[in-house]
C-alpha cells in the first residue's frame, strides 16, 4: 500500500457537470512568509492579501460557463461545471493547485474518483503558467488556455505544446513599447523587471526591440514580492543617483508593488513610468498617494470590453456556511472591511483577525462603490470570458456532428464521459468563431491571439485614479501605422510637457557624436566637425567632406563655394598697380614727346635719337603688358601676358644693348686706324635690335605653339579658396624667355660697365650700367619672391618686377637727358657735350 506522507487544502470552488472545466487564479496573491526550523515538520504556508481583481476573474468564469449552460445552441444538453482553486501567485502553489484540479482533494466535495477535466483555465503569472505548462505539457493533459500570462517564451511550441492563450504575448508588448519610447524620442532609460520568467524574458525582448532603435539602458534592477527591504532600498537609491527619467517596469502587480510604496514614501517624482500590462490597470496600486510619483504612467493592456450582465451576477455574490470555501469569505470582508463570521477553515482569511466590525453576509453590495463592480471595461476578465467560450466551441466540434447537409440539428458524436484532453487539443487549434461582441477568436500556430492593445495613461479626477485609453498599436495591421497616440490627451508625471531623457543632447548639424569611451553609445560628446567638412543632420556620426570646389560655413552644416581669389582692377591691390602702371605709361609717352620735340638737339642726337623712341615704344609696351596679368585669367590673358612680357623686354633690353654698342662704337671710331663706324651704323643697329628681338619672337611663337600658358584652378594652396592662376605650360619654354632677356641683360651691362670711363659730358654707358644693375637686381629678387608668395599675390610679385624694372630702365636712361633739355638748356649744346675731354687731360 501506498499511503501519502501529508494533507494539504487548497481553497477553491466546485460545480459539478458532464464535463468539467479547471481554473487556477491569484485569489489570495502573497504566501506569507515561514522560515524552517529543520527541527520540526514545517507549518503549511498561509496564503494572504485578498485580491479583487483576480476573484472577479474567477466569477468572470463561472458566469460564462452558467451562460453556455442556458444556451440552447452552444452544447446542448451538456452541462459544463468547474473546479477552481487558489494559486497564491507562486509557481509552486500553482502547481499544486493544477495537480488538484486533475485529482481532486481528499476529505472534501473536490474528490472525484474519474474526473473529466480536459482544460485548465490558468494561471495569470507567467512563471507560474510555465511551471503548470511544463509539467502537463508532455503529458498532453489537460490543455491549458491562459488569460494573462503573456511571457514570449510560452510561445514555443515545443517546449509548450499545449498552450494557448487568449492574451496577446509579449513578443508584441515589446515592440509596442519599443515603438512608443521610440516615438516620444526617448534614448536613455532603465527597466525594472519582475526576478521570473515574465520580468527577464519581457525586458529582454523589449531591449532587443530598442537597441533598434539607438536606445540605451542605463541601468536594469530586478524585483519580487519576497525581497527583503533592503534590496528595495538598494533599487531605490540607484535611481535617485541615475539620470534617467524614463522608466520601464515590467513586473507583475504584486512584484513591483513593494518598490512602488518606498518610492512614494521617499517622495521620488518627476519620473515618467512605462507599465507593462501586468499592472497598468490594477486597483491596487492605481491610488491617489501612488500618484503623486506614478501619476501619468502610460503602457499597454488588451483591448477593453463591456458585459453589461456580469454586473448583476457580480451583485449576487452571498457568503454562505455551506460554501465551505474562503474565497467569498475573503471578498465579503475585503469589500466591507469587516469580519465575516467565522467558519471552521479560516485559515486563509485575511481579515477576520484585524477587522473589528463583524459581517452578518446580510450586507447589499449595490451599495458598495467599488471599481470590482465596473463591468464596463474588462479587460483580463474579458480573455478569462473569451477562453471559456473557446474551449465550449472547441467542445462543439469535438462532441457533435452535423445530421444532415442544410440543417441546424445536430447529433452526439463522441460520449462525454470519455473526452481525451488531445482531442480538445485538436479543436482548439481549429476554432475560429465571432463572439456576441463581434469579435473574430482564434488562435495561430504557437497558440496565440491576434495582438492589439490600448495605451493606457493614468489619469487623476476627484482624487480617484482613471485608466485613460490615449491610443492603440495593432501588431496585426498591415500598414505602418500601427501605433497611434492621441498626445493631447496624455498627462505626464513632469507637467504638461513630453519628459526628455537622454543621456548626451541631440548633436545639431554641423557636430558629429563622437562615444564616450567605456560608455553606451548614447552617451557621447558632440565635435565640430573639420574645416571643409559637414554635417546637415542632427546626431551625425559623422561628417562629410564637401567637393573640390566647396568649403564649409561657418556653422559647418552647409558646403559653399569656394571663394575665388585673383588679382582684380576691383580691388585696392590691383588699382595700385594698374594706376602705377598707367603714371609710367604717361610718364613714357611724355619723356617720348619731349625726345621727339627736341630730336635735332645735340644731346639727342648723341644718343641715337632712333634707338631712343624705340626703346620708348618698347617700354610703353612693357608698361601695358603689365595690366595683362590683372583680371581673371582666361585663356587668351595667359597666352598674352607671358610672350607679351617676354618680347616687351627683348625689344627694350636690345635697345639698351644697340645704345650701349653706338657709344662704344662712337669713341671707338675716333682712334686711328678705326673701322668701328662702318661695322656698327644704323643699319646694322637696327639689324641687332630685330634679330634679339627675332629670336624672342621665336621662342614664344614656340612656345605657344608646343605647350601654352592656360588658366587653371589652383585648389591645393588655400583650402578655403579656388585661386585662379595661368600655368605657364612649358616650364622650359618659360625658361627659355626668362634666360633670354636674362642674357641680354648681362651682355649689356658688361658692355655698358667696359663703357662707362670714357670721356664725354653725357656718357650716356654710365646710366645704361646703372640701369640694368637694378634691372638685374629686380629679376634676381623676383625669383625667390616668385616662388614663395601666395595666390594673387604672385601675380603682384610679378607685376612689381615688370614696373620696376621697366621704371628703372626709363629714369636711369632718359630722365637725365630731359633734365637737361628741359631745366638746363644751356648744356644741350655740342661745345659742351665734347668740351670736358680736353679739361680732363690736362
Amino acid at each position: 500500500t501506498c499511503n501519502p506522507l501529508g494533507k494539504f487544502s487548497v481553497p477553491g470552488l466546485y460545480k459539478h457537470g458532464d464535463i468539467v472545466i479547471g481554473g487556477v487564479f491569484p485569489v489570495y496573491n502573497k504566501e506569507e512568509p515561514r522560515y524552517a526550523m529543520f527541527e520540526t515538520e514545517p507549518a503549511i504556508t498561509r496564503c494572504v492579501g485578498f485580491d479583487l481583481r483576480a476573484f472577479r476573474w474567477t466569477q468572470a468564469m463561472i458566469f460564462a460557463i452558467q451562460e453556455i449552460n442556458m444556451d440552447h445552441i452552444l452544447l446542448p444538453n451538456v452541462t459544463l461545471g468547474y473546479t477552481i482553486f487558489n494559486s497564491c501567485a507562486s509557481p509552486t502553489k500553482a502547481l499544486r493547485a493544477a495537480h488538484t484540479v486533475l485529482n481532486g482533494q481528499e476529505g472534501t466535495q473536490y474528490n472525484f474518483e474519474c474526473p473529466s477535466v480536459p482544460v485548465i483555465i490558468g494561471e495569470s503569472g507567467s512563471s507560474q503558467s510555465i511551471a503548470i505548462s511544463r509539467t502537463f505539457g508532455p503529458l498532453r493533459m489537460p490543455m491549458v488556455i491562459n488569460y494573462f500570462s503573456t511571457c514570449a517564451c510560452l510561445s514555443d511550441k515545443r517546449e509548450h505544446p499545449t498552450f494557448f492563450r487568449t492574451v496577446p504575448s509579449d513578443f508584441y508588448q515589446a515592440r509596442a513599447l519599443a515603438q512608443l519610447v521610440k516615438h516620444f524620442g526617448w534614448t536613455w532609460i532603465a527597466t525594472i523587471q519582475g526576478d521570473n520568467e515574465y520580468g527577464r524574458m519581457g525586458v529582454q525582448a523589449f531591449t532587443k526591440e530598442v537597441k533598434q532603435y539607438g536606445v540605451c539602458v542605463a541601468f536594469s534592477e530586478n524585483v519580487l514580492r519576497t525581497y527583503p527591504y533592503s534590496q528595495i532600498l538598494k533599487i531605490v537609491e540607484t535611481i535617485k543617483r541615475s539620470t534617467v527619467k524614463v522608466i520601464l517596469a515590467f513586473a507583475s502587480e504584486g512584484d513591483l508593488y513593494p518598490l512602488m510604496q518606498e518610492i512614494v514614501r521617499q517622495n521620488i517624482t518627476g519620473i515618467q513610468w512605462i507599465a507593462s500590462e501586468a499592472w497598468i490597470t490594477a486597483a491596487r496600486p492605481s491610488t491617489k498617494e501612488n500618484f503623486k510619483s506614478f501619476g501619468g504612467a502610460i503602457g499597454f493592456v488588451s483591448r477593453q470590453m463591456a458585459i453589461p450582465e456580469l454586473k448583476e451576477f457580480l451583485l449576487n455574490i452571498r457568503p454562505s456556511l455551506d460554501s465551505g470555501n474562503s474565497f467569498v469569505t475573503g471578498f465579503w470582508e475585503t469589500i466591507f472591511q469587516c469580519t465575516l463570521h467565522l467558519t471552521e477553515d479560516n485559515s486563509n482569511q485575511t481579515f477576520s483577525e484585524t477587522n473589528s466590525e463583524i459581517c452578518t453576509g446580510q450586507e447589499r453590495l449595490d451599495q458598495v462603490n467599488n471599481a470590482f463592480f465596473d463591468v464596463t471595461k474588462l479587460r483580463v476578465a474579458y480573455n478569462v470570458y473569451k477562453a471559456v467560450y473557446a474551449i465550449a466551441h472547441a467542445l462543439q466540434n469535438l462532441i457533435f456532428c452535423q445530421k444532415d447537409e442544410g440543417y441546424d440539428k445536430f447529433k452526439l458524436c463522441e460520449n462525454i464521459s470519455n473526452i481525451q484532453p488531445w482531442q480538445v487539443y485538436e479543436h482548439l487549434q481549429k476554432i475560429k468563431f465571432t463572439n456576441r461582441f463581434g469579435e473574430i477568436v482564434y488562435f495561430d500556430e504557437n497558440g496565440d491571439p491576434a495582438a492589439a492593445y490600448d495605451i493606457i495613461n493614468w489619469h487623476l479626477t476627484n482624487g480617484i485614479v482613471n485608466h485613460v485609453p490615449v491610443g492603440y498599436f495593432n501588431a496585426s495591421s498591415d500598414t505602418a501605422a500601427k501605433l497611434i497616440i492621441n498626445e493631447d490627451n496624455i498627462i505626464w508625471n513632469s507637467g504638461k510637457m513630453v519628459p526628455k531623457s537622454v543621456c548626451s543632447e541631440s548633436c545639431p548639424p554641423g557636430t558629429r557624436k563622437a562615444i564616450r569611451t567605456g560608455q553606451p553609445i548614447c552617451c557621447f560628446d558632440c565635435i565640430p566637425c573639420a574645416d571643409g567638412n559637414i554635417s546637415n543632420k542632427t546626431d551625425s556620426v559623422e561628417c562629410m567632406k564637401c567637393a573640390v570646389e566647396y568649403w564649409s560655413n561657418a556653422k559647418k552644416d552647409k558646403c559653399i563655394p569656394k571663394e575665388i581669389e585673383f588679382l582684380s582692377f576691383s580691388e585696392a591691390f590691383g588699382i595700385t598697380l594698374t594706376t602705377v602702371a598707367l603714371m609710367g605709361l604717361c610718364l613714357t609717352i611724355a619723356t617720348a614727346t619731349v625726345i621727339i620735340y627736341n630730336k635735332n638737339t645735340p644731346i639727342v642726337k648723341a644718343n641715337n635719337t632712333e634707338l631712343s623712341c624705340l626703346l620708348l615704344f618698347s617700354l610703353v609696351l612693357c608698361f601695358l603688358c603689365s595690366l595683362t596679368f590683372i583680371g581673371e585669367p582666361v585663356v587668351w590673358s595667359c597666352m598674352l601676358r607671358h610672350t607679351f612680357f617676354g618680347i616687351a623686354f627683348a625689344l627694350s633690353i636690345s635697345c639698351v644693348l644697340g645704345k650701349t654698342i653706338v657709344v662704344v662704337t662712337a669713341f671707338k671710331s675716333t682712334l686711328p686706324n678705326s673701322n668701328m663706324a662702318k661695322l656698327f651704323g644704323p643699319m646694322q643697329q637696327r639689324i641687332i635690335v630685330f634679330a634679339c628681338t627675332g629670336v624672342q619672337i621665336i621662342i614664344c611663337a614656340l612656345w605657344l605653339n608646343l605647350s601654352p600658358p592656360f588658366p587653371v584652378k589652383n585648389l591645393k594652396h588655400d583650402k578655403e579658396k579656388i585661386i585662379l592662376e595661368c600655368n605657364i605650360g612649358s616650364a622650359i619654354g618659360f625658361s627659355l624667355v626668362l634666360g633670354y632677356i636674362g642674357m641680354l641683360s648681362c651682355i649689356c651691362f658688361v658692355m655698358a660697365f667696359l663703357a662707362r670711363k670714357l670721356p664725354d659730358n653725357f656718357n650716356e654707358a654710365k646710366y645704361i650700367t646703372f640701369s640694368m644693375l637694378i634691372f638685374c637686381a629686380v629679376w634676381l629678387t623676383f625669383i625667390p619672391a616668385y616662388v614663395s608668395s601666395p595666390g594673387k599675390y604672385t601675380v603682384a610679385v610679378e607685376i612689381f618686377a615688370i614696373l620696376s624694372s621697366t621704371f628703372g630702365l626709363l629714369i636711369c636712361i632718359f630722365v637725365p637727358k630731359c633734365y637737361i633739355i628741359l631745366l638746363k638748356p644751356e648744356r644741350n649744346t655740342r661745345q659742351y657735350i665734347m668740351g670736358k675731354m680736353p679739361s680732363k687731360r690736362l
